[in-house]
């Protein structure tokens, strides 16, 4: 699914999280950084291997805000380090800024993680340096003057908090401060991709909110960089673009909680889904993608066969017939039939009038959610059947 950029905001909810709600403002799809095709893993070899992640597929764009969350042992880590190149790709694809990771070595792989900034439990700082010094170190990565890369090492250990320790090697910092001073190595240098995991086991609080304002703004900002988040920290989960869950080695749910919440509030004024529970409504979202047409654009044409059903988020549509005179369609309201549910083509040809954004649903994802939505199946058969009677 492909979320908007803001406008206004307002509050919603997703099974219990408060989540902020964004107005949607078109945008083009953002740049694929992340790329994964059908990639297994195994550890142990012989009799003793196991496989661990079993056919992931993930894409994450340029800019996004990414949680893996699930329980230990799903595989969330072994993925996180195949897409750092800290492991080897041995089944399927893993493109990642727009390098092709399996077979990587040598200087391909340096440069690779160069672009990445790694934050894990075990802070691997220098024992023998300083808190700026470790942080300095990371700038040579990114070359400038020395008093530049100075500057950036200490602007960004004061941001986290630690303007009075940079004189402090590891040994005499805590745990959260030592946390602190890797996440600073990590972003000094504003990574194209910053992979996480439980970057604020170790942080209270407020420093856990620091650092999920600062991945924000890298992602926000210029550098528009990427953040992966291994992590079972709420305080985080309820700030993440997306969601992606994982068990057993497969991804079982990849879930944008702020466009989910946005299309329930449509989908909870389309006439033909009124009472339907909110959990269905909820489950539906998580299926839809979004669509953006410009005016004048033929959306569905009549007697044809329908793949799809949309919702109208924004804008205005006209539909029109054989058999009935044009009228206009608008937010809430929803058109085109999925031909191997209803037995029918679409009843009319539907065109934009302005632009517009559109909520839609394909004909394999909504067949899955009836065959396991009771409420579901029941409410759409009873309108067919009302259609065809």
């Amino acid at each position: 699914m492909s979320d908007s950029s803001v406008s206004t905001s307002t509050l919603g909810s997703v099974d219990g999280h408060q989540v902020d709600v964004e107005a949607p403002v078109s945008r083009p799809v953002s740049v694929a950084v992340v790329s994964i095709r059908r990639v297994q893993y195994d550890f142990g070899s012989g009799e003793s291997r196991t496989r661990v992640l079993f056919d992931v597929d993930l894409d994450i764009g340029e800019g996004e805000v990414v949680i893996m969350t699930g329980p230990s042992g799903s595989g969330k880590t072994t993925l996180l380090t195949l897409v750092g190149a800290l492991r080897q790709v041995q089944e399927g694809s893993v493109q990642i800024l727009g390098r092709e990771l399996a077979g990587i070595n040598g200087g391909d792989l340096v440069r690779h993680r160069r672009d990445i900034g790694f934050i894990f439990q075990h802070h691997n700082l220098f024992s023998s340096l300083t808190a700026l010094e470790n942080v300095r170190m990371a700038t040579a990565l990114r070359p400038a003057d020395v008093a530049e890369m100075e500057r950036r090492a200490g602007a960004i250990l004061e941001r986290l908090g630690l303007s009075d320790r940079f004189h402090y090697r590891p040994g005499r910092l805590s745990g959260g401060q030592r946390q602190r001073v890797a996440i600073a190595r990590a972003l000094v240098n504003d990574p194209a991709l910053v992979l996480a995991d439980e970057p604020t086991a170790a942080l209270d609080a407020e420093s856990g909110a620091t650092v999920m304002n600062l991945l924000h703004e890298l992602a926000g900002g210029p550098s528009r960089s990427t953040v992966l988040i291994v992590t079972h920290d709420q305080r985080l989960i309820e700030r993440a673009d997306r969601i992606v869950s994982m068990v057993g080695g497969r991804i079982v749910s990849n879930v944008r909680p702020k466009l989910v919440v946005r299309i329930c509030e449509v989908l909870s004024r389309v006439k033909e889904l009124d009472g339907l529970h909110t959990a269905t409504l909820t489950r539906m979202a998580e299926q839809m993608t979004v669509e953006f047409r410009r005016a004048g654009e033929t959306i569905v044409r009549e007697g044809e066969i329908g793949e799809r059903t949309y919702v109208i988020s924004q804008g205005v549509a006209e539909a029109s017939s054989s058999e009935s005179p044009p009228h206009e369609l608008r937010a809430g309201q929803r058109f085109g039939r999925i031909t191997a549910i209803s037995r029918l083509p679409n009843p009319e040809t539907v065109r934009a009038k302005t632009d517009m954004e559109l909520f839609t649903i394909a004909r394999g994802e909504f067949m899955y959610l009836m065959a396991t939505d009771e409420s579901l199946d029941e409410r759409v058969r009873l309108h067919y059947m009302n259609l065809q009677s």
